[in-house]
């Protein structure tokens, strides 16, 4: 199947796909900060590159979007209408490496 968008288009959409500062990521700093914790944003110098690193309590943070991690019994969670195939694989591939992570850790 064909792509449904110019170049152009498609290009302009992926380009608005954010990686950083995402809601939840936004909502997760919020509560954090007012709870007098301070933290490092996106520490490239970490294996994963995680979201947030808490320095005192040698701690980090993982904001992982529903969409690409299926979580189980996520209500947000919709499968795509179009190149159904493609994207199951790609999410279940994520899902995959999710779950060879021993308890969440990273």
């Amino acid at each position: 199947m064909s792509d449904v968008h110019t170049p152009a288009t498609r290009s302009y959409n992926m380009s608005q796909i954010k990686g950083k500062n995402t809601k939840p990521e936004l909502l997760v700093r919020q509560y954090l900060h007012a709870q007098g914790l301070r933290y490092r944003l996106h520490d490239k110098t970490l294996p994963g590159k995680p979201d947030l690193v808490l320095p005192k309590y040698k701690t980090v943070v993982f904001v992982h979007g529903c969409f690409w991690h299926q979580h189980k019994g996520c209500r947000y969670f919709v499968v795509p209408k179009t190149r159904t195939e493609f994207w199951l694989n790609k999410i279940g591939r994520n899902v995959a490496n999710d779950e060879r992570q021993p308890d969440g850790v990273y």
